[in-house]
């Protein structure tokens, strides 16, 4: 049973389904929030949205035991994404579930800042009725500049062009043939913001986009653009949309978040071509219940171990369910040939046939985790097993082959340290059966799957009634049992796997035999 701290307010939706799938969940109160770090060791999954720091300092109180990081919605700004990665930590969010919500309320604040709706409210509210001082713009006609043409970027420009607007966007991450195919023109950011009359913020904070919009490109603006900014405080310099509102440069500005929230300066907010909310992007009914279950599923699906998840901070994109066998065909082959090598890797070396691009750094990723596994045990998993191996000083090869062979896919590790080499070469069969199929210069075909004996003997008559005798006499039941011999003559291979753990005097009598040159064991678990 998994145990789950909530130490921000989730929707109950999200908690309950945590406990139908059995989970432990603790809700943090307000008095218990600032002992946070006395109360996190011992859970395995820590769900937090905007109110909560995730710091280095808070992560490593978990004392190892914390798994998972889930961020109820879109931004991780909160959460020390690279200590997280360095304590093997998975930080796990729900990009998709406010979409509708921040698109919405994008066009909130747009039509409130062009037909002045929050002021002319505000005067009616107060007892006046002074239609001219109202005037506002339509957006038909219009340019959109979209900054950031991610999911929530892309859905705002579908809703311009409805409104009769020409979208224009920014965003060096993306394909140019997605914004042909949505007939939207790509600019370079200095290029687009002198032809746009409304300029939309749509990126994450970085430190690239801190303050990407500054004092220059404001100034670059047309005479009475405007400017929305429902993505993250600290994208557009406050300082300069001030000076750009007093100047007359900015007609208006739409703002659901601030640097600093909530601003302890209010001179923006209360300026009168200002529209700003706090932060609201996201709250709607529709919207808090899918981030609270969305995140909760997240949570629980990395829990048990699925890479199907939104995560940020994995080496790789999501393979879905389909990189999933190859997934843990990779893991299985580097266990098996660290087990067999023994001692310390200087040098793994992958080589992938036929597979596609997507899979291939997950794949390499998985076989770098079961090498390192084999000793280093649960502290290494997907997130953090690059970053263990290159602390280590091993070195990690990967190369991609094309060419139809033997097999239609193949995956082949090879292992080098102290004590020698090891080679392993495996495949998928179906949609989910994983084989070993080459060990050094054997071809043989088995699962690499739970308790394993790999005995090298000598190619002469009676050595697998031996075994099997042997065996036997100890109470080790065979499951079954895979032969190989070298075509030149004289070696020969036999892999057994056992229902149970052989016990140690049962592999010193099988490599007391005379036939026998060595036995390992490995257990590679499933």
């Amino acid at each position: 049973m998994y145990r789950i701290l909530v130490s921000d307010p989730l929707d109950e939706s999200g908690v309950e389904l945590l406990r139908q799938r059995g989970a432990e969940v603790h809700l943090v109160n307000e008095e218990e929030k600032p002992r946070l770090s006395e109360l996190i060791g011992g859970f395995d999954a820590l769900i937090v949205r905007s109110g909560t720091k995730v710091t280095a300092e808070l992560l490593r109180a978990a004392g190892g035991s914390l798994k998972v990081v889930g961020r109820a919605g879109i931004g991780v700004d909160n959460v020390d994404v690279a200590a997280a990665t360095e304590l093997g930590i998975l930080v796990v969010n729900a990009p998709t579930a406010n979409l509708i919500a921040a698109t919405e309320h994008t066009f909130a604040l747009l039509l409130a800042v062009a037909r002045n709706v929050a002021a002319a409210a505000a005067s009616v509210r107060a007892g006046d009725w002074d239609r001219k001082r109202f005037i506002g713009s339509e957006l038909e006609g219009k340019t959109i500049g979209v900054v950031g043409l991610g999911r929530i970027g892309q859905a705002v420009a579908h809703r311009a062009r409805a409104f009769g607007m020409k979208v224009l966007a920014h965003d060096p991450y993306l394909d140019s043939t997605v914004a042909h195919r949505m007939e939207i023109e790509l600019a370079e950011l200095d290029e687009l913001i002198p032809r746009v009359d409304v300029l939309t913020m749509h990126l994450p904070l970085t430190d690239g986009t801190r303050d990407l919009i500054n004092a220059s490109r404001v100034a670059a603006l047309k005479e009475g653009a405007m400017l929305i900014n429902c993505a993250r405080g600290g994208i557009v310099d406050e300082r300069a949309l001030l000076e750009g509102l007093d100047s007359g440069r900015l007609a208006g500005v739409g703002l659901d978040v601030f640097a600093e929230e909530p601003p302890s300066n209010l001179a923006l907010v209360r300026h009168p071509r200002v529209v700003a909310t706090p932060h609201i992007g996201a709250q709607t009914r529709e919207a808090q219940e899918r981030v609270a279950t969305q995140t909760a599923r997240m949570v629980l699906d990395a829990l048990d171990g699925s890479l199907t998840v939104t995560a940020v901070n994995l080496p790789f994109s999501s393979t879905g369910k389909r990189g999933e066998p190859f997934l843990a065909l990779g893991e299985q082959l580097g266990r098996l040939a660290s087990g067999l090598m023994g001692g310390s890797l200087r040098r793994l070396q992958i080589d992938l046939w036929e597979l596609d691009e997507d899979l291939r750094a997950p794949i390499a990723v998985a076989v770098v985790k079961g090498a390192l596994g084999s000793f280093l045990g649960e502290t290494v998993n997907f997130v953090n097993a690059e970053r263990i191996a290159g602390g280590r000083g091993v070195e990690v090869i990967r190369s991609t082959h094309s060419g139809a062979g033997e097999y239609p896919h193949l995956v082949a590790v090879r292992l080098d340290g102290e004590s020698g080499s090891v080679a392993l070469a495996g495949t998928v069969v179906g949609a989910s059966d994983l084989r070993v199929v080459h060990m050094e210069d054997f071809r043989l075909e088995f699962q690499p799957q739970g308790q394993l004996l790999v005995i090298r003997n000598k190619d002469v008559p009676g050595v697998v009634g031996k075994l099997g005798t042997l065996l036997g006499r100890a109470g080790a039941n065979i499951a079954d049992i895979h032969l190989a011999r070298d075509p030149a003559g004289g070696d020969a291979l036999a892999v057994i796997r056992l229902d149970q753990e052989p016990e140690g005097q049962v592999l010193a009598d099988l490599a007391a035999l005379d036939e026998v040159d060595s036995v390992q064991h490995v257990d590679l678990g499933l």
